[in-house]
């Protein structure tokens, strides 16, 4: 199986999701990351739903190592610099200034080793008047103007998965592997620093490129308008989604399989402008008329005719559809620490290679006979 970052050791000090996101990345590449957490307790995220492996650690910890190590404590502060000593990259998720506290700054980790690729992820950065403040990922998604675009206003709440926190993992995995790169010429490594403001920021670039070249400010409802994006309950209350987008062969054979051939000449369907104008109306005809079979009878009717669509289907359904079979999609370790561990494997194939082996999340300290103690009974000044 492929893992282009084999040669790769990984220290990671993340706690929650974005420090541990960015480990699991580089561990699915192949790096060796060894979660280094705080003994007895370990990361917190791991007792968030009973014991010490809860679904929430699990999600963001596959194909790591785990041992336990109190930086305050000068032993285990030694064993800590001789794991960076071999190291390429550390990752951590502290406030600006905890860091220092715990003895793993960047300076002195650089100083031990200069080829030291340290991340280093903040809720909203080193410098400015919000540095101190904490963040989550709901905080992050509405600073960045972000979680606007997701509440819909005739019911606001707070919808989705975490998605500021995967996605600061996601761009601080893209900037290690950038350093990386840049190593192998300079021979030094580099400090990447992001924040999950900054991170989301970027991820919400259309939304900015609107505002900065048309004076736009998008809402919730923009996106779906122009890419003509519908849901629509079937009759046995299940949902389906159609993604129309421009091309009029789309809107033709919609019409033919709802059985309104006559619909594209109403004014509110005759073109992409006037579809997007009256979105509303179109939602008014069409949600009936879908109301009128069962989903998966939709999903057969359109797929004959090649009208984008797609079953809103369950986690469940996604992970035991023929296109998730057909791909692998779903990975096991059949010996877990709790029994098996079924996840989703990593996206990307390498030459037709999929990422198809899986390590189920360690236990807290699963790793410290084999790596810590060794290093523990080296003689001083050892290298």
């Amino acid at each position: 199986m492929a893992k282009p970052l084999a040669d790769i050791t990984v220290l990671e000090m993340g706690t929650f999701i974005t420090g541990p996101a960015a480990g699991m990345l580089l561990a699915d590449l192949g790096a060796k990351v060894i979660k280094i957490e705080q003994p007895v307790t370990g990361d917190p995220f791991r007792a968030f739903k009973g014991g010490l492996y809860s679904p929430h650690y699990q999600t963001y910890n596959r194909n790591k190592h785990s041992v336990t190590l109190n930086t305050r404590d000068p032993d285990d502060l030694a064993v800590f610099d001789a794991l960076v000593a071999d190291a390429d990259v550390f990752i951590q998720n502290f406030r600006p200034g905890v860091a220092a506290k715990l003895g793993v700054d960047a300076d002195r980790l650089r100083a031990i080793n200069p080829r030291l690729v340290y991340a280093s992820i903040s809720g909203f950065g080193a410098e400015g008047p919000d540095r101190d403040r904490p963040a989550f990922d709901t905080v992050a998604q509405a600073a960045s103007g972000f979680l606007r675009l997701l509440v819909n206003p005739a019911n606001p709440r707070v919808v989705g998965p975490a998605i500021a926190d995967s996605m600061t993992g996601f761009y601080t995995a893209l900037g290690v592997l950038a350093a990386l790169n840049e190593r192998h010429a300079t021979g030094r490594g580099r400090r990447v620093e992001t924040s999950m403001f900054e991170s989301m920021c970027h991820f919400n670039l259309d939304d900015f490129t609107h505002l900065f070249s048309a004076g736009e400010i998008m809402g919730p409802l923009s996106r779906p308008h122009v890419s003509q994006s519908y849901v629509f309950e079937c009759s046995d209350a299940k949902w389906i989604a159609l993604h129309m987008s421009s091309p009029a062969k789309f809107w033709e054979n919609l019409a033919e399989v709802v059985g309104r051939p006559d619909m594209l000449s109403l004014p509110e369907f005759k073109g992409r402008d006037e579809r997007i104008a009256n979105y509303e109306n179109v939602v008014a005809l069409l949600a009936p008329l879908f109301r009128q079979r069962k989903r998966d009878e939709w999903c057969d009717l359109l797929t004959a005719r090649e009208v984008p669509h797609s079953a809103m289907r369950t986690s469940e359904e996604a992970a035991t559809c023929p296109q998730a079979e057909a791909l692998g999609l779903v990975v096991e370790d059949a010996n877990g620490p709790q029994g098996p561990f079924r996840t989703i494997r990593f996206p990307v194939s390498f030459d037709g290679e999929r990422m198809t082996d899986v390590v189920a999340p360690p236990l807290l300290g699963a790793d410290n006979d084999a790596i810590t103690e060794p290093l523990r009974k080296r003689p001083p000044g050892t290298p």
